[in-house]
């Protein structure tokens, strides 16, 4: 094996650029799937058949496709329709297509929507109805019901499952690497291999920087979940 490309400067640039990348978009499919999984998770909760329908089909269809699919129908489908290439510079909403890196969020946080919808559903159907019960007999309104005891209290039960599915969603960011111009880790790796064929290097150093940042999230979340879920570990004594 020949290590000596590791002690160039422009490689850990490289690195660095596709860790960031990584981030980026880890970062904005959190914080967009994080919005639309929660609007789901209530549609699928609600007591309208048709919002439960839309949402069940939503879900059903995001989990039911891979992935990597998914990246292909937004970056390689809608974004070069004719129709949406040619009304990229007069309407607003399809400027962003032009971006590759806004296509690959979007298929991101659209997957990221769909489990997390169910995850944070099941947790919400799980509420103790006696908690309900208590906050209606306290006078509070079904709105302040649902904000102040059923999201608290789901999404605290919904912590371990949704650190399961942030690690998922942070190794699946690799995928994005298969759109052209993006750069992120694997992407980063791809590059070195073909400058220098040197295959096995390249990948066996971002797998460990995977391993690090996986590690890294995994004991943030660890430090979140004792704080929060604490009141639901066996009791000891």
């Amino acid at each position: 094996m020949n290590w000596e490309i590791f002690s160039e400067a422009s490689t850990w640039l490289l690195y660095l650029q596709g860790m960031e990348g990584t981030f980026v978009m880890l970062g904005g499919l959190l914080v967009c799937g994080g919005i639309a999984g929660l609007i789901f998770a209530l549609m699928l909760c609600s007591r309208s058949p048709v919002l439960r329908g839309i949402a069940s089909s939503f879900t059903y269809v995001v989990r039911g496709t891979p992935l990597l699919i998914q990246i292909f129908l937004i970056y390689y489908g809608i974004a070069q329709l004719d129709w949406v290439r040619s009304h990229w510079d007069t309407i607003w909403f399809l400027e962003p297509f032009k971006s590759a890196m806004f296509c690959a969020m979007l298929a991101f946080s659209i997957n990221h929507a769909g489990y997390l919808a169910e995850i944070l559903a099941g947790a919400i159907r799980d509420t103790s109805k006696g908690e309900v019960e208590a906050g209606y007999a306290m006078g509070m309104s079904r709105f302040q019901v649902l904000r102040r005891i059923i999201l608290p209290s789901a999404m605290r039960r919904a912590l371990p499952p949704y650190t399961n599915e942030v690690m998922q969603m942070m190794h699946g960011t690799s995928l994005a690497s298969t759109i052209p111009a993006m750069l992120e880790l694997t992407a980063a790796a791809q590059k070195i291999n073909r400058d220098y064929y040197l295959t096995f290097e390249a990948y066996l150093f971002a797998a460990g920087l995977y391993l690090v940042l996986t590690f890294t999230l995994m004991g943030i979340f660890r430090l979140i979940e004792k704080r929060y879920t604490a009141y639901l570990q066996p009791r000891t004594h």
